[in-house]
């Protein structure tokens, strides 16, 4: 593991070398819109598994990945479309940017990144929208050299919509964007609470992975999809006693014992996943509209009133 070059910040972001070729790009601290990357180094190109938030990160991204190799990004791969992960895909000139059909509708809806009123200021940069190009439903295959990369829409609501992951089977290495976070508070608001533990039960758990790169946070293995799951049915176990009992999300969110899930950053995205998770008690199907305004403005209310810090 090394420093990466080229920023500041929360933490200096560390390039690590989970398995022969194979990059993580890990930017600390893993908070709002600060996420982790990474890339597949082959002897004619580089496939890269998402972007950054900001300019100035994704430039630091790409300047570490010449530092491993001179070959260029072929290709990218958005896990999802959430802007930490693709606002700097307009920087990989000539790469052919590969997404599920729902992170090309979900990126060209959110369109240019926004901080004010709901996050603190951010210095993005000359961000250009840039969406996938190549999509597909169910997934895509990747070689890198003679190295086979599954890209999978996972099948249902989680994270979000049209979170797909990155499995190298031959290295039992897993890129799962934002479905796991390491040290941080999951976020389901725009996904499914149910949706995400049956994803991570059913369809990452059996791969049997031996490290996986989570969407923030430091590299683990499979004992971050326990801890995921454990605190996505916190969140189910809140909502059933707290909506029958006339409580808001933002009132449940304030009265829980939040125990084991304490030490985890963002601590107000329990609000918004207790949005979703009242709204599928309710009977909305996974990943069906909730008012996100709402959510958002409850997650700043629990904040204390300020808007949500993001450091990117």
């Amino acid at each position: 593991m090394s420093d990466a070059p080229g920023l500041d910040g929360p933490g200096s972001p560390r390039l690590q070398e989970v398995s022969e070729g194979i990059f993580a790009y890990v930017q600390p601290d893993g908070t709002w819109w600060i996420n982790n990357t990474g890339f597949l180094a082959g002897t004619r190109g580089v496939v890269s598994v998402d972007a950054c938030s900001t300019e100035r990160r994704t430039r630091a991204y790409l300047e570490s990945i010449r530092s491993v190799t001179d070959r260029p990004v072929r290709t990218l791969v958005n896990t999802h479309h959430h802007g930490d992960h693709t606002f700097g895909n307009y920087l990989f000139a000539g790469a052919t940017i590969v997404g599920h059909e729902g992170t090309r509708e979900g990126a060209l809806a959110w369109g240019r990144p926004f901080d004010e009123p709901f996050w603190t200021k951010v210095d993005w940069g000359g961000i250009e929208v840039e969406p996938p190009f190549l999509t597909y439903t169910d997934g895509v295959t990747l070689w890198v050299d003679d190295l086979r990369c599954e890209v999978r829409h996972v099948g249902t609501p989680a994270h979000t919509t049209n979170d797909s992951i990155v499995w190298i089977p031959e290295r039992r290495v897993l890129f799962c964007g934002d479905l796991l976070f390491n040290g941080g508070t999951p976020f389901l608001m725009q996904g499914s609470v149910a949706g995400a533990i049956r994803v991570l039960e059913e369809v990452v758990a059996p791969l049997g992975a031996e490290t996986i790169v989570p969407g923030h946070g430091p590299v683990g293995g499979p004992e971050l999809i326990d801890r995921v799951v454990g605190y996505a049915r916190f969140v189910q176990a809140t909502a059933a006693e707290a909506g029958p009992a006339g409580l808001t999300p933002l009132e449940a969110a304030r009265e829980a014992d939040i125990g084991p899930y304490a030490e985890l950053t963002d601590a107000e995205r329990l609000v918004g996943n207790l949005h979703r998770a009242y709204a599928e008690l309710n009977g909305l199907e996974p990943g069906g509209e909730i008012d996100l305004a709402a959510a958002l403005g409850d997650m700043i209310t629990y904040n204390g009133g300020r808007p949500l810090t993001c450091r990117a």
